[in-house]
């Protein structure tokens, strides 16, 4: 891909019916700079932000429905993440996006599709998509 407006282009139109993607990559491969640009292909206007204190941010679409922005990062384990009632946000059918999804890996539903984004020598990045039938 040429630009990160490219690749989100591609991604939307390879993504299927699928709604929660789970987003793996190291700290600074470009995970939330990637999720703000697939926020702005659906034309969110809200700004788009990590949410690495919120754990949770919401942006509306402009059909009224929403996208969820979640990070785990700071989270501790699965329970933690349990406590703190994520997984009625992954089963209400919106578009989620999850950071950090390692650390409650059996909280997901079954169709997620798992994202991992890494930088490749050259700098540029890879993004590759796997379902869980895939798997």
């Amino acid at each position: 891909m040429e630009t990160i407006d490219s690749a989100a282009q591609w991604f939307w139109s390879n993504v299927g019916t699928h709604t929660v993607f789970a987003f793996h990559g190291g700290m600074g491969v470009g995970k939330t700079t990637f999720i703000k640009q697939l926020c702005k292909r659906k034309d969110v206007t809200d700004v788009v932000t990590s949410p690495s204190f919120s754990l949770v941010n919401e942006y509306r679409l402009p059909d009224g429905g929403s996208i969820f922005h979640i990070d785990l990062y700071r989270l501790r384990d699965e329970e933690e993440v349990r406590q703190t009632g994520i997984e009625d946000v992954l089963y209400s059918d919106s578009y989620c996006f999850v950071e950090w999804p390692d650390k409650a890996p059996h909280i997901f539903p079954p169709d997620t599709l798992q994202v991992e984004l890494s930088i490749m020598p050259d700098l540029s990045r890879r993004i590759k998509l796997e379902s869980a039938s895939e798997v």
